[in-house]
């Protein structure tokens, strides 16, 4: 196992000097001294002395009086964002130079941003978040995409923007979007043993008998390690399209795969990928492009590899679970402490609300909450300044306008006052006044970023797909086959699922409900605010909505 594990063994023979090495020929390109100088080929480069002349006419030069030219970009190619991109071809990044990167929103609408070498995937996704004046959150990110290749992966927080850019080849049809992605680190949250099935982990549990499944997991990712994965998985063999299922094996020294089919044992096991060198990729539309058996695929692709298919190492699971198990352990894999570290910055953001500059100044929901039979109160536009806890005030708006609460014991019984308020109107087979039902209440919800309007089922489950299928991410949509009633499609064990709501009128009173008029809400905004807080009906709460921003 331990030449198994190096690779494959290479023998101690060198290969006999060639009829153009450099021990016959000499170094291409210099000169030995010999007589005369050496015979200069075509396909090598010649290297011109500057004379005496142009060295006597440079303190000329530099005495002549400046004039400032009026377009130093199309003449200085090191300082020129156009000529110095890095999309072109000409090498990697340097540093003290600037680019222009170009990132695409999920409406297809594109912004230009000039950006330095070292600029990271969070910084820029930082400076997309103000220009949007989106709400500010870690699952924010930037994604690269290949669309020729159906390919597309989360670029990490640390991760140099310009860099990557640099490794597309020119003329390729790639590029960046910036788009939630709730999935980023679910993995080191609580319910991280979901990600790593016990089946799959089975090697560590054998040798860690003392440790329970969740304890060995939280080790792992507490140290940035990499759990030792194993499964099945279908490969797509080389130069052909015929997929073969295999046993695969994720150990600390790379990919192994069973030269025996569906083999477990370990003599057969053969060095497949090294992951240091590579990426990972999601493969979007498999079966369209490549024929995948399922649409669980992914991808690894070395990053010598700049465009085509030639290369690519093919990927399939059985289900999403294998797939996001594979997945999260080739990033553990490859970044190891830093993907923690990543977490950690992201989770310190959030408690320091000015890391980012300019936020909402008022984010507090109204004193009196809105009942399910309220009409609906939106909280004033937020304010775009910088936040302190000096300039955050407590409010109340149970009446017609708002107002600040200035004494601090009062906070407190309006807080009361509100969550009394509360338990009095959510019970059951209860109907709003009819003055409160009104054109505005039933179209109010069309203003809410979880609204999506008329998109189709197949549709709603790419969106969900492409921000991450977690637990409780959300979004309404209008029904299609009810031209009245609207679905609420929710992501649970990764998988989406869609609940029907219907408007019923009862004595002149409109009412939304989910089921059969057990639980009634006078509008789709407070059916989802009451669905944030509790269950109900649905397997699990009402977490992240699916929204998208334009650019």
């Amino acid at each position: 196992m331990d030449a198994m594990d190096g690779g494959a063994q290479r023998s101690g023979l060198q290969d006999p000097p060639g009829p153009g090495s450099a021990e016959q020929e000499g170094v291409p390109g210099e000169w030995d001294g010999g007589e005369g100088p050496p015979e200069v080929k075509r396909s090598q480069p010649v290297f011109i002395h500057s004379s005496s002349r142009q060295l006597e006419e440079e303190p000329r030069a530099s005495s002549l009086p400046s004039i400032p030219n009026p377009f130093p970009e199309l003449c200085s190619p090191s300082n020129s964002p156009i000529l110095s991109s890095p999309a072109l071809g000409q090498g990697p990044p340097r540093e003290g130079t600037s680019h222009v990167v170009k990132v695409f929103g999920e409406d297809g609408a594109c912004r230009s941003l000039e950006v330095s070498a070292g600029t990271t995937a969070r910084q820029l996704c930082e400076t997309l978040v103000r220009r949007t004046r989106a709400l500010q959150d870690h699952s924010w990110a930037l994604v690269e995409l290949h669309q020729h290749l159906a390919l597309e992966r989360c670029l990490e927080d640390h991760e140099s923007v310009v860099e990557v850019q640099s490794s597309w080849p020119p003329g390729a049809d790639s590029r960046f979007v910036f788009r939630k992605n709730f999935a980023k680190y679910e993995l080191f949250k609580s319910n991280a043993q979901s990600f790593f099935p016990e089946v799959m982990v089975s090697s560590c549990l054998e040798a860690n008998k003392s440790m329970a499944h969740s304890e060995l997991i939280q080790n792992f990712l507490n140290s940035g390690s990499c759990p030792e994965v194993q499964g099945f998985l279908q490969l797509r063999e080389a130069g052909r399209k015929v997929w073969k299922r295999f046993y695969f094996s994720l150990r600390r020294s790379g990919l192994y795969y069973s030269t025996k089919g569906t083999s477990k044992d370990p003599r057969h096991l053969q060095y497949f990928a090294d992951l240091t060198e590579s990426n990972i990729y999601y493969v979007t539309q498999g079966k369209k492009h490549y024929g995948t058996p399922t649409e669980f695929g992914f991808c690894i692709k070395p990053s010598k590899v700049r465009s085509g298919v030639k290369g690519l190492k093919l990927l399939c699971s059985e289900d999403e679970q294998s797939r996001s198990c594979w997945m999260a352990a080739f990033r553990l894999f490859k970044y190891g402490m830093q993907l923690y570290r990543n977490y950690q910055q992201a989770q310190a953001r959030l408690s320091q609300p000015s890391w980012i500059g300019p936020t909402p100044l008022v984010s507090a929901a109204p004193a009196t909450a809105p009942t399910p039979w309220g009409p609906p109160r939106s909280p004033p536009a937020p304010l775009q300044r910088s936040v302190s806890d000096n300039v955050l005030v407590a409010m109340d708006f149970s009446g017609c306008t708002g107002r600040v609460i200035e004494n601090p014991s009062e906070v407190l019984t309006v807080a009361l006052e509100e969550a009394q308020a509360w338990r009095k109107t959510t019970h059951r087979y209860s109907l709003p006044a009819a003055c409160q039902s009104s054109p505005l209440s039933a179209a109010i919800h069309r203003t809410q970023p979880w609204f999506h309007g008329r998109i189709s089922r197949e549709d709603t489950q790419q969106l969900i797909g492409r921000q991450g299928l977690v637990d409780g991410v959300f979004l309404v949509r209008e029904s299609q086959r009810n031209p009245k009633g609207f679905v609420l499609s929710l992501c649970h064990l990764q998988r989406v699922k869609h609940y029907l709501i219907l408007p019923s009128e009862e004595e002149g009173r409109l009412y939304f409900t989910m089921d059969d008029g057990q639980t009634r809400f006078a509008d789709l905004i407070q059916l989802v605010e009451f669905h944030q807080i509790n269950r109900g009906i649905l397997p699990c709460k009402l977490r992240h909505y699916c929204t998208c921003v334009a650019l």
